[in-house]
């Protein structure tokens, strides 16, 4: 009887490795979506209309503008964009921007806007299908619609994380 007992204890390690070697596509696409928002948070701290180093500084992100054939969700987007920029080290704080703060308060406050496009048809290899995307950062100011600083990216994400 002790032996029965010991056999479904004994699979269990070799039931723990299947699982934890499964797919797990929401995490890949969270890491995907991490490593765009480091990029991007990276690049918006080099811009050279920023203070440097912007810890004093205050970031208002607009909702992001989102292509829906990339199959990833605005909100999705601006958390990791949110989160990248939060992580950098002396960086800004970071608030969502609301039409209440169109005018601005301050010499210290900047608006982000994001607009992450498909950037050409699907790409398909062998074993993946990639999906590429241009991602368009403007600084300016609350209140202006000049534009101080404006960067892309462009890049692919793995169609099967999303």
């Amino acid at each position: 009887m002790t032996a029965h007992r010991l056999f479904p204890l004994a699979l269990l390690p070799l039931l723990l490795i299947g699982c934890a070697a499964a797919p797990d596509r929401p995490e890949t696409l969270r890491q995907a979506l991490l490593n765009l928002g480091e990029r991007a948070a990276g690049r918006v701290m080099e811009a050279p209309a920023l203070p440097h180093p912007p810890s004093g500084q205050v970031l208002l992100l607009a909702a992001p503008e989102v292509n829906g054939s990339l199959a990833i969700g605005r909100e999705r987007f601006r958390e990791s964009l949110t989160r990248a920029l939060l992580a950098v080290s002396e960086g800004p704080q970071v608030l969502d921007w609301n039409e209440a703060m169109a005018e601005g308060n301050g010499d210290n406050q900047w608006r982000l806007e994001s607009r992450l496009m498909a950037d050409g048809p699907r790409l398909q290899l062998s074993d993946r299908e990639l999906l590429p995307y241009r991602l368009t950062l403007v600084l300016r100011r609350p209140g202006s619609e000049e534009v101080l600083w404006e960067e892309s990216l462009q890049g692919a994400l793995d169609a099967t994380a999303l």
